[in-house]
């Protein structure tokens, strides 16, 4: 489930072709108060926002693409 948050992008709306992990946590706040979509895809937008609520959007990185060799650095604070 963590690699499909990492890579798969969102199907509609305002954010439409950004990966999921990607999105401001703003439109994802928005969703969890007006209501997450049904089955997966409200599934995964839900754990975006656990995660980006949380601090852990970095860990991550290394699963956004196959053959992906990115390296999570402690000392990079993106988030």
């Amino acid at each position: 489930m963590l690699k499909k948050l990492a890579r798969q992008t969102m199907p509609f709306g305002r954010y439409a072709g950004r990966v999921l992990i990607d999105l401001p946590e703003e439109y994802l706040l928005w969703f969890r108060r007006r209501g997450f979509p049904s089955g997966e895809l409200g599934l995964l937008l839900a754990l975006a926002l656990e995660i980006h609520s949380n601090g852990q959007r970095r860990l991550l990185d290394p699963l956004r693409s196959p053959g992906c060799t990115a390296q999570f650095n402690a000392d990079d604070r993106r988030d």
